[in-house]
């Protein structure tokens, strides 16, 4: 059974779209829809990770807003620290579902046991995804996803329980 689900950032959780203004403020874009499932998943006793090639104030703050349980920014090799996260918390990959959108994540993918993306990501990714989301990354995809693994694993009746009594609200 899937426990922890490794979430990229840019590209999947936002549209990928980075806007820097002239005064040097980065600012991003997350969809609440995204935020609402994956702020149920603890509730769900699943562990959620934020793993991305990028370093961003902002997706500390959103990580913090849905109580994300690690967040690893700055990474260059995804499959070597997802490797060692597996061996630091005892985990095989066939207890982690990992939600990326580029090539970047594609060797991170090969150690899970299952891996989905957005319907924008590149074919390369997308023909090697157990699933492909109907939805663009940053416009829902996540909750697309999330809600196919939750049916896969029959939990979506009790996700939606949790979100009805007001978890997840993000």
């Amino acid at each position: 059974m899937i426990d922890h689900i490794i979430f990229d950032v840019d590209g999947t959780l936002t549209d990928g779209g980075i806007i820097i203004s002239s005064d040097g403020v980065e600012t991003k874009r997350f969809h609440v829809r995204d935020g609402q499932i994956i702020g149920v998943l603890p509730s769900l006793e699943y562990t959620t990770v934020f793993l991305t090639g990028r370093k961003s104030e902002l997706t500390q703050l959103r990580a913090k807003e849905l109580k994300i349980s690690c967040v690893l920014q700055g990474i260059s090799d995804k499959a070597e620290t997802l490797g060692n996260y597996m061996k630091q918390n005892s985990l095989c990959g066939n207890r982690i579902a990992y939600i990326g959108d580029d090539i970047n994540d594609y060797a991170a993918m090969q150690l899970c046991g299952f891996s989905a993306c957005p319907a924008d990501a590149p074919d390369f990714i997308r023909n090697y995804c157990d699933y492909v989301s109907m939805e663009k990354g940053g416009y829902g995809a996540a909750r697309d996803i999330c809600e196919h693994l939750l049916r896969m694993q029959n939990q979506y009746e009790q996700f939606v329980k949790l979100f009805v009594a007001g978890e997840g609200l993000n």
